[in-house]
């Protein structure tokens, strides 16, 4: 089953990173949070990655090209030109590096890349700025189970404030809870799993993932919400990036689910 990751986007809200690289590019502990994100799933055995690229996506095709390299530790003799290879970190992935257009929404994305889908079974699909402990493996049973078209991963994201909970009497604080969940409303988490027929639903004109197509799958009542009440972050500012730098830093990174 292929997992195809959206890539493609300026990234305008992380500008301070995004001028000079793509913000799936954008490092978490001296590796871009797309690797991170391709270390998620291939912890449950999805190492066929088809990666939808658009701005600056040379620097993603340049990343992979260069990986071995750049992964290993070696030797380089210069006046032979000879490269030894010592120790490689080698990831068992097959990495298809996509240009899907500079401008081009999330949904058509996915329709330019048509040919990558395989008509025989679903497809796996997520953000390329969203970290998770979801279960991969669960999630995709559950898709299996539900038989609908589509299932997306619904979260409930922390608030960025602490929340008092005062006594109306007294003035007095009986409670403080760090960064609570939000309002009770769940929300688009990424974490997609859809069947090829999905295509359908997406016109030939540009048009975002989050519009017609799912909107329009969600009315056709082909869309399961598998809720995920674990640990997931988007990637939107330089102050989440600080965050999740400083979770992997400290050894507290909940998305870092594989062999340790």
């Amino acid at each position: 089953m292929k997992v195809f990751i959206l890539a493609g986007g300026f990234g305008t809200r992380l500008s301070e990173e995004t001028l000079l690289r793509p913000k799936p590019m954008v490092e978490i502990g001296r590796k871009p949070i797309l690797w991170h994100i391709m270390k998620i799933y291939s912890h449950y055995g999805f190492n066929d990655f088809v990666i939808l690229g658009g701005y600056k996506v040379e620097y993603i095709k340049n990343y992979f090209l260069n990986y071995y390299n750049n992964t290993s530790d070696l030797t380089v003799d210069l006046s032979t030109n000879r490269v030894t290879i010592h120790s490689n970190q080698a990831e068992p992935w097959k990495v298809t590096v996509l240009d899907t257009g500079l401008k081009t929404s999330t949904g058509s994305r996915i329709k330019r890349a048509k040919d990558f889908i395989d008509t025989n079974e679903p497809f796996l699909l997520t953000y390329g700025d969203g970290l998770s402990d979801v279960n991969i493996k669960n999630l995709v049973d559950f898709h299996k189970a539900n038989g609908r078209i589509g299932t997306v991963t619904a979260v409930q994201p922390s608030g960025r404030f602490g929340s008092l909970n005062i006594n109306s009497t007294s003035s007095e604080v009986e409670d403080f809870v760090e960064k609570p969940k939000g309002d009770g409303r769940y929300i688009n988490g990424g974490f997609f799993v859809f069947e090829p027929k999905f295509l359908d639903y997406i016109p030939d004109s540009d048009v975002m993932l989050e519009q017609d197509p799912l909107i329009n799958l969600a009315k056709d009542h082909q869309l399961g919400a598998y809720k995920h009440d674990g640990f997931w972050r988007a990637m939107d500012t330089l102050r989440d990036n600080q965050e999740l730098n400083s979770m992997w830093s400290s050894n507290n990174a909940p998305w870092y689910v594989w062999d340790k």
